[in-house]
């Protein structure tokens, strides 16, 4: 999707030149793989593609391609079971997170291929993406901006029975993909929807995986959609660290006060300027809604580095200066790296009708964004495309693989009861809980290390977690040059 509708869901680079595919090495014919190059990345790594039926229910229907990438392990000699990504959202491209992944799971590539696979509906694999007609611009538009009539020409754009871009379906293409490649087992890493797939995959698969890992967890008991309860918990561990750290203190005393009365004001009519754009230098308009705000300090809530940054963009609001709030937005300004057709898809299907008006209004009872995290299904769904989920889906997963849970406390959309949650189920399970982390625990090489002894002992109970202790407590950016 573009940034128009990426900005109003703020919730969560393939480069392969010139390919020529290989011939069919693998006795496969739907399988080409070929060495290629990928954005951000200076070695070269593999990339592949695997035709699979667009609906598994008939054989010789419609066919779609899923895109993939394997980035080699960098010792191969101890020949270790593969760990396969599985992105978040829903609507997370895996491949297009490569070069990051690349990166941050380095100590784990040492000895392990990581896959990453294009979720059918993102990426490459036949992606659900709107074209707008016009460019947005992303410091103009609101929340209030998004339309019944943008959703219905947005559909219209589909290609293909949307009923079978579901999270099954993906983890069908997923175990595909596994066994295509000639794996007869795998460690799979989920985080945040990721964690979905990861369960439903412990479901469907249990044979094909070595281990799980659950990051960041959204059970399949706890409907995607309602975000409010667990981002007023956030925002409000927030306000508490502040008031627990005398520099933030004392520059900002009476932060909570200063929110709301920056909320009232944007209650009473959104704020207008006209600024610099952060990236061009040119006159832009920027426009500020209640929605617009709460939104992007939401959005802030998930990262530590950028929670440093709320109270500082809070109390320059209250006084009537936005720009630290427009140069949070101008990070976000290329787009959220999300195909939001797949998002609306699946939540809209699988997971708005298990909520009732009760959840809904109980969710809603917040100090924080009131009923925002979930207005915007609330608009989408009811002129979404419908398929039905069988009930099982929704059933708790029993199954009996070595699974590390991980959660992070300051968590705004996953909170550490998820993680409970999952592990009540689990038989050989062990949920760690980082008080100083929030969304994604694996950002820090803290959670990689973990993690990576994990892949190798297979024993989720008896990890050496001392680093945890190790992680620095929240900090807060106290003057618009810097901490004095």
């Amino acid at each position: 999707m573009k940034r128009k509708w990426q900005s109003l869901f703020a919730l969560s680079l393939l480069s392969c030149s010139s390919l020529t595919w290989a011939e069919d090495t693998n006795n496969n014919t739907n399988l080409t793989i070929e060495s290629c190059h990928l954005s951000g990345i200076k070695s070269r790594v593999q990339c592949g593609k695997l035709e699979v039926p667009e609906n598994y229910a008939l054989a010789t229907g419609e066919k779609i391609s899923v895109n993939f990438a394997v980035l080699p392990a960098i010792d191969k000699s101890q020949n270790k079971a593969p760990l396969m990504f599985l992105a978040g959202g829903p609507g997370q491209a895996s491949v297009e997170l490569a070069s990051h992944i690349f990166n941050t799971f380095n100590e784990i590539r040492k000895s392990h291929d990581i896959i990453l696979v294009d979720q059918r509906g993102t990426g490459n694999s036949h992606p659900l993406e709107c074209d707008e007609s016009s460019a947005s611009n992303v410091y103009e538009i609101t929340p209030e901006d998004f339309s019944e009539q943008e959703i219905k020409d947005c559909i219209a754009q589909f290609k293909g029975d949307l009923s079978q871009y579901n999270s099954e379906n993906a983890i069908r293409d997923f175990d595909a993909v596994r066994s295509a490649l000639g794996h007869e087992k795998i460690h799979i890493y989920g985080g945040s929807y990721g964690t979905r797939a990861g369960l439903v995959y412990m479901r469907m698969f249990p044979d094909s995986l070595k281990s799980v890992v659950l990051d960041s967890v959204g059970p399949i008991e706890v409907p995607i959609g309602t975000f409010g309860q667990s981002a007023a918990r956030s925002f409000n561990l927030l306000l508490d660290n502040c008031k627990n750290d005398e520099s933030c203190k004392t520059a900002y005393p009476a932060l909570e006060d200063e929110f709301k009365a920056v909320v009232t004001r944007l209650e009473q009519a959104p704020v207008k300027l006209e600024i610099a754009h952060p990236r061009l230098g040119t006159k832009t308009n920027f426009v500020l809604s209640r929605s617009k705000f709460i939104s992007n300090l939401r959005l802030q809530l998930y990262s530590m580095e950028t929670r440093t940054l709320v109270p500082l963009v809070i109390h320059q609001a209250y006084l009537g200066n936005y720009q630290p709030l427009v140069g949070l937005i101008a990070m976000s300004d290329g787009g959220m790296g999300m195909y939001v057709g797949l998002t609306l898809n699946i939540v809209c299907n699988e997971d708005l009708p298990k909520i009732s008006q009760a959840m809904f209004a109980n969710d809603a009872n917040n100090n924080f964004g009131g009923s925002d995290s979930h207005n915007t299904w609330l608009q989408a769904c009811p002129l979404w495309p419908k398929y039905s989920v069988n009930e099982e889906f929704y059933q708790s997963v029993t199954a009996n693989i070595p699974t590390l849970i991980l959660s992070g406390d300051l968590d705004p959309v996953t909170p550490p009861s998820n993680g409970d949650k999952s592990a009540e189920t689990l038989p050989n399970n062990h949920h760690i809980i980082s008080k100083n982390n929030s969304h994604i625990v694996a950002s820090t090489s803290c959670g990689i290390n973990i993690i990576n002894e994990f892949l190798t002992t297979l024993d989720p109970k008896n990890l050496d977690e001392t680093c945890l202790s190790e992680l620095k407590s929240e900090t807060f950016m106290t003057h618009l040059n810097g901490n004095l």
